[in-house]
């Protein structure tokens, strides 16, 4: 009798190491989801291997057709909040007739629903008013 409960008892201390084990795993996974942005890699940080940003690799700007396709599409390919649709002239001329430096100023700062930089926060000025020409080009 001893011995058996010798060996319930091992199995309950093997079983609780076992679940001290998993529950530890699964803590550290948690705790990898939940930290705080200052810890974590964010896109447009160095640590952030495969970032668009680093797709720039020869140290020169993104075309404004990059930065068209990764952040302006969204909305200008759609027409979503209003944004005048790439290819639309009618939509696009009375903004191109308040002179292009007035449409830099709202893709850089912001207007109505614009976001500034369209949310390209790693966007230069220069990369957003590329895009901005691009978008113009096209709705000729």
């Amino acid at each position: 009798m001893k011995g058996v409960l010798s060996f319930i008892a091992a199995l309950a201390v093997a079983a609780g190491a076992a679940v001290a084990v998993a529950q530890s795993s699964v803590d550290e996974e948690i705790a990898e989801r939940i930290a705080p942005a200052g810890e974590t890699c964010m896109k447009g940080d160095e640590c952030a291997a495969a970032a668009p940003a680093a797709a720039a690799s020869s140290g020169g700007a993104r075309s404004g057709s990059d930065v068209y396709s990764a952040h302006c599409a969204a909305c200008h390919a759609t027409g979503a909040a209003g944004a005048p649709k790439m290819g639309d002239a009618g939509a696009w001329g009375p903004r191109v007739a308040k002179g292009m430096d007035t449409l830099y100023t709202h893709a850089i700062n912001g207007f109505n629903a614009m976001p500034a930089k369209g949310l390209c926060m790693t966007c230069s000025d220069d990369e957003v008013k590329a895009a901005v020409d691009h978008m113009v080009e096209g709705s000729k």
